[in-house]
């Protein structure tokens, strides 16, 4: 891959790798600083191939650089919420061993659950948006952000008591 054809895939495909990564991060800064590191790692890789072939893995790296900063994040969160819990009145070894039993039901469930279900659930959640928030992220209508989410809640719910 030489300059001028690295230029090329730049000026024709950044502006809508960045607006994909919009949608998913919701923070404009954030898509710019993953669609940068994107064709910083393309420019590494130097694959071979046409210009649709390497749009294609584009989108893969930023789909996978937006997970990683997402997975990032969860634990950040989970850390914090560790060390206030820390900090908080002591529990019992019981209490301690069916916190632990639930998180992993939750995190089970969760991975299990369609993707659809789950980004929305997670979204509204873990980063406490509004349905309306989440449908302007998404492209959805807010009708199809609150069945995702019923959905989701029902899968949960029946998951947790089924595992009782």
């Amino acid at each position: 891959m030489n300059k001028a054809f690295f230029k090329f895939l730049f000026d024709n495909n950044f502006e809508a790798l960045r607006n994909y990564l919009y949608f998913r991060t919701g923070d404009k800064d954030l898509a710019t600083d993953i669609a940068q590191e994107c064709f910083l790692k393309l420019w590494e890789k130097q694959p071979s191939g046409d210009a649709a072939t390497i749009k294609k893995l584009l989108y893969k790296i930023g789909h996978d650089l937006f997970i990683s900063y997402y997975r990032h994040r969860n634990v950040e969160k989970n850390f914090i919420i560790n060390q206030n819990n820390s900090n908080a009145t002591s529990l019992s070894p019981e209490d301690i061993l069916n916190y632990s039993e639930l998180e992993k039901k939750y995190k089970k469930i969760l991975k299990e659950m369609p993707e659809n279900y789950r980004v929305v659930f997670l979204m509204s959640r873990t980063e406490e948006l509004k349905n309306a928030e989440i449908a302007n992220l998404l492209g959805l209508s807010v009708k199809a952000v609150e069945k995702r989410m019923s959905k989701a809640l029902r899968l949960l719910k029946s998951a947790l008591i089924e595992n009782k």
